[in-house]
């Protein structure tokens, strides 16, 4: 799959060498070894018959649990959010392998997401991928390690030759993220009337028929003595992890949970206000739209062709995919990030984005981030570079309308 793309890469960087460009050049070529070429409508895992390119197709570990943790003793992440545990890839028999490749056991995460420009999902990460006793770099790099390591379509052999080493580690910890910030377990018990409770018990009926009604999906819960304190979604997924498409399943297994009394005893700390795990997950994406830009002082303009931030009137998108994994093209091409930066155009490798509601509006997600910038406000004819996460000094979130 990656054969064409890696002969061409290398041609780049020939050519960059004998012409003495600066190695930052070299990132926009790199940017796009996370862009799998895998279709993310095609066999979803755990289908038959199993294909032979397993870099597009998840297997053994096609059954996907996405795990949060309700730790009160002591107390984690923010008081108002449950926090992330991990993204386990079981097989589709409900056994499952560990520690799959001990070469790829790479340590310094922090370090990795860093030098590989994903700080703003270390930043979220610090925040919502947190150890019980502190410990969250070796959280981290053991949630890498013995699952992380398992996927078949994170193996090296499924990355364009140059890729710098442990670039499948970046994209699993920004694609855990991204489906986090989907499943925002705290805000749909909330929304049936389920909050943290010094008294108040449930049933097992009562808590899972909540979910399901919120999220349209029934999870597995587990609990610590009556106190419930870990949940798991499970998927199905289409294409490669690096930007396919989740499919929601009901959880094939039950959960460890009584029947009866239950607990959904309060956190310590401070609630979350202003990060997009505090949003619920959008419902519904049109198929076309224009993108307004929302600043703090509200909107001003909107989202061009070329992906450009303006005044002038905005261009229309054709949105493709679902809430947790679409892409956007315009009538210059498809959009994508590269190097921090958003464009849209005929040689733009596309990136995939997921959706949260904040109000009325659906906000645009990338990599498990709602922040987008630019280094001044447009105005007139003039646009301006829209970039990913905070750096800019204008920011901004990206709305559907």
């Amino acid at each position: 799959m990656f054969k064409l793309f890696a002969a061409l890469v290398n041609v780049a960087v020939t050519l960059v060498s004998a012409q003495g460009l600066v190695s930052a050049d070299m990132g926009h070529l790199f940017d796009k070894r996370l862009s799998s070429g895998c279709s993310p409508s095609g066999l979803a895992s755990c289908s038959t018959p199993i294909p032979s390119d397993l870099c597009c197709f998840e297997s053994p570990g096609g059954l996907i649990l996405q795990t949060q943790f309700w730790d009160t003793n002591p107390s984690t992440g923010p008081s108002n959010s449950w926090t992330i545990h991990g993204l386990w890839p079981d097989n589709c028999d409900g056994t499952f392998s560990s520690n799959c490749d001990p070469s790829r056991d790479y340590t310094n995460i922090a370090g990795l997401l860093t030098s590989q420009g994903a700080s703003d999902t270390l930043s979220f990460m610090q925040q919502f991928w947190v150890d019980i006793n502190g410990q969250n770099e070796q959280f981290w790099e053991h949630e890498w390690s013995t699952h992380g390591t398992c996927y078949s379509t994170l193996q090296t052999s499924c990355l364009p030759s140059g890729s710098p080493q442990g670039a499948e580690a970046v994209a699993y910890f920004q694609r855990v993220v991204a489906l986090f910030q989907t499943l925002p377990t705290y805000n749909w018990l909330a929304s049936q009337g389920i909050t943290p409770s010094t008294t108040q018990t449930y049933t097992l009926a009562q808590l899972t028929s909540a979910l399901k009604t919120a999220s349209g999906f029934t999870p597995a819960l587990g609990c610590s003595g009556s106190a419930i304190n870990q949940i798991s979604w499970y998927f199905h997924l289409s294409g490669s992890l690096f930007d396919g498409q989740f499919i929601p399943i009901d959880s094939p297994k039950q959960s460890t949970c009584a029947s009866s009394g239950l607990t959904y005893p309060p956190k310590s700390g401070s609630p979350v206000s202003n990060l997009t795990s505090a949003h619920a997950p959008a419902t519904s994406l049109p198929t076309r739209a224009t993108i307004s830009v929302i600043t703090s002082s509200g909107p001003i303009g909107g989202i061009l062709t070329a992906g450009t931030w303006s005044v002038q009137t905005p261009a229309t998108f054709t949105i493709s995919g679902t809430t947790s994994s679409f892409t956007l093209q315009t009538s210059k091409g498809s959009c994508g990030v590269s190097s921090g930066t958003f464009t849209c155009g005929s040689g733009v490798s596309p990136s995939t984005f997921s959706a949260v509601s904040s109000g009325s509006k659906t906000i645009v997600v990338f990599q498990g981030s709602t922040d987008f910038s630019s280094n001044a406000t447009p105005s007139g004819i003039l646009q301006e570079t829209v970039f990913t996460g905070s750096g800019g000094s204008q920011h901004f979130t990206l709305a559907f309308a």
